[in-house]
């Protein structure tokens, strides 16, 4: 038997074996399937397999089934309007309620002459607009809404957000941000926050969808959200955009110092070279959201400018 039908004799049992796999997950409670890595770590040392192999096989099941609209919470259709649908969020969002089973609808700044008909009509619209236009939106879109339409936006901040739903919408209001980018294709492993406004009962069938999706729901205040994304996103983003600037100016071979690097390096490099390949405004818009993040920003350069004149002058506390 030659290579080549050894390979394919082994993948088409891989497949076969995947879709058996899959088959069980959907008969099972998936809450209940956390599966624990450590008692296979052994028989994959075995087998020569990595653990990173083995995770994207898991992941991988995990997602082909979040992808199936059985795996769905069965729930009445939803009429939705998505505004700034065809954004990357906005597109990743209304394909997601779409495949479980809702009515989703677009509008876009193009088309607000379907508004009346879009938002009027809707259960919940959902705003998935850039963080500097996404007040003036809620503004705009609000007057339309019915009294019992879910009124709900995505924004990186949320005071700001939730504040002005709740002053121009008299119904239900919630503030969601997805701590991810682009790349999802569903919710799997990725964790949403989310700030209640007002009636949430009403956008339980929401949350729960994105559970049933595979997401991670973490529930705050929309003032502690915004103290957390001070650290989770703007400093956290700041840091790596002055690395990867410093590392450009020192005109350091990348790929040959990834030669000599240790995992740890090579993480940090991923994350930067992944930062600064996404779209520069998004980042901007984020890092200039608030003066809070601007004033911590600040603080972490005085931080900084204060620690390497203590390790130039030789002081053994510095770290102190």
């Amino acid at each position: 038997m030659t290579l080549p039908e050894q390979l394919r004799r082994i993948d088409q049992t891989l497949i076969q074996l995947l879709g058996e796999r899959i088959s069980v997950l959907a008969a099972s409670e998936l809450p209940a399937m956390q599966e624990q890595l450590s008692s296979y770590r052994a028989l994959l040392a075995q087998a020569g397999v990595s653990e990173c192999t083995w995770e994207s096989v898991i992941s991988g099941c995990m997602a082909s089934l979040a992808n199936s609209s059985s795996s769905q919470p069965k729930t009445q259709p939803q009429r939705i309007t998505v505004v700034g649908g065809r954004g990357v969020m906005g597109c990743f969002f209304a394909e997601r309620l779409s495949i479980a089973g809702h009515h989703v609808s677009i509008l876009e700044y193009d088309d607000w002459n379907q508004a009346n008909i879009l938002l009027k009509t809707a259960d919940l619209v959902l705003i998935c607009v850039p963080l500097k236009k996404t007040l003036a939106v809620i503004r705009k879109v609000a007057p339309y809404l019915s009294s019992t339409c879910i009124l709900a936006d995505i924004a990186s901040t949320k005071v700001d957000s939730v504040e002005v739903m709740m002053a121009n919408h008299s119904g239900p209001v919630v503030g969601l941000h997805p701590m991810f980018g682009p790349g999802a294709t569903s919710f799997l492993g990725q964790k949403v926050v989310v700030c209640p406004g007002r009636k949430p009962a009403t956008f339980q069938w929401l949350l729960d969808l994105i559970e049933a999706d595979g997401g991670n729901l973490i529930t705050c205040t929309p003032e502690e959200h915004d103290r957390m994304m001070v650290a989770v996103q703007a400093i956290r983003f700041f840091s790596n955009f002055s690395l990867g600037a410093f590392l450009a100016e020192e005109k350091i071979d990348i790929e040959r110092s990834l030669e000599f690097a240790s995992p740890l390096y090579r993480i940090e490099i991923n994350t930067i070279s992944r930062l600064l390949a996404q779209d520069a405004a998004l980042y901007v818009d984020i890092l200039l959201a608030s003066d809070d993040r601007s004033a911590a920003i600040s603080r972490l350069v005085k931080t900084c400018d204060r620690l390497a004149k203590l390790l130039v002058q030789k002081r053994p506390g510095f770290l102190d």
